[in-house]
């Protein structure tokens, strides 16, 4: 199934406390239908110790948001967009901007290795 908003994409929040905030998606969670954007819907949580691993406090952290309340940015036209898709002559399913009707490509994402 392809998807709309994948790892990696500029989005706009549309709703909610961080209206008009715009960053990359860190982390995709489909099955719930949300998304990590960076600097975005910042929560404070209260961390218990792990010896000599890790120290108490309080630490910000980024939580999820739900896919409804973000928009793709059109890195060709620079707008918050919908997407949509259309099959290519190949027969391969591409995101394309709704306003400027550009083919949106799938951005790379370097994972990380543990």
């Amino acid at each position: 199934m392809a998807e709309k908003i994948v790892t990696g994409d500029e989005v706009i929040v549309i709703r909610g406390k961080d209206k008009g905030a715009r960053g990359r998606v860190r982390q995709n969670f489909p099955r719930e239908d949300r998304v990590i954007v960076e600097g975005v819907n910042i929560v404070k949580r209260h961390q218990r110790a792990i010896p000599g691993v890790r120290q108490a406090g309080i630490i910000e952290m980024e939580a999820p948001l739900h896919v409804s309340k973000v928009m793709l940015v059109c890195p060709h036209c620079g707008k918050p967009t919908r997407v949509g898709f259309r099959f290519t002559d190949a027969g391969e399913k591409v995101r394309y901007c709704k306003k400027c009707q550009q083919t949106v490509e799938k951005p790379t994402v370097q994972r990380r290795t543990k």
